[in-house]
């Protein structure tokens, strides 16, 4: 089993979103990543990163407000479907698409991948239907509304750890906070061990050591929940890959390279 990391473009935030109460007003070139799982029964994507819309017409797609609030940025090789053809994965041979949540940075290529059965909160889904008006803003649903997704729905709680692929390789935890249907993957790699893709469970290393929260959450008490989870699985020695962290992505390998 291999992981693969990637940047899919990036987004220019006012730090005191991904630290509450710390930094305002200094701005922060946030990395998109997505992952690649590659396993014995079949290849998996954790998040697919940002739309390819983004390339050509990123104003028409996220509209003026977002696009001047966020200035996103995304080169036609970083959209996901290019970054995995350099690797000669095309679209069909990925075997399951796990969506940490559906916000509009994290879905842009679930569309893309005709065979993949999308594993996703039901939680997650109903709220990205249904959100207050101050986070529907975040869920684009020309990324994930589309008829010939094959979604399959995991029941929070009920189903948590959910394991992709029955081996414990490949296990999804709920970690509900940052929206109602966050979900984190915990990998057991052969050599590596455990590692966690946090997705936005935690933004950087201050959300996960220093008692920060992150600035943009669904629920504060839920994501206190969820960091203090992860925090005991790296203090029994799994990895935490956390994506979004500017200082803490440059030093992770990215692909071709990659951790088994």
């Amino acid at each position: 089993m291999k992981l693969y990391c990637f940047e899919s473009g990036h987004l220019v935030m006012d730090k005191s979103m991904l630290t509450a109460g710390r930094g305002m007003g200094t701005m922060l070139t946030i990395p998109i990543p997505f992952f690649l799982i590659q396993h014995p029964k079949g290849n998996l994507l954790y998040d697919t990163g940002m739309p390819k819309e983004l390339v050509t017409d990123a104003r028409r797609y996220w509209g003026d407000a977002l696009v001047d609030f966020t200035k996103p940025a995304l080169k036609k090789e970083e959209y996901c479907v290019n970054h995995l053809a350099k690797l000669g994965i095309k679209p069909e041979d990925i075997s399951y698409v796990v969506q940490s949540h559906l916000h509009l940075d994290h879905t842009g290529g679930v569309m893309d991948f005709p065979k993949a059965t999308v594993l996703v909160q039901r939680k997650e889904m109903e709220w990205a239907y249904t959100a207050d008006p101050s986070m529907k803003f975040i869920y684009m649903r020309g990324d994930f509304d589309h008829a010939h997704i094959k979604y399959r729905y995991i029941e929070g709680w009920n189903q948590n750890p959910f394991d992709v692929f029955g081996d414990g390789s490949v296990q999804i935890l709920f970690t509900p906070g940052h929206s109602p249907g966050h979900q984190t993957l915990l990998l057991n790699l052969p050599k590596s061990g455990r590692v966690l893709l946090t997705g936005d469970a935690c933004y950087t290393t201050e959300n996960l050591e220093e008692e920060v929260m992150p600035g943009v959450v669904w629920s504060l008490e839920e994501t206190r929940k969820s960091i203090e989870m992860i925090r005991h699985l790296k203090a029994t020695g799994a990895t935490i890959l956390i994506g979004h962290d500017p200082d803490l992505w440059p030093t992770y390998k990215k692909a071709p390279e990659f951790y088994e």
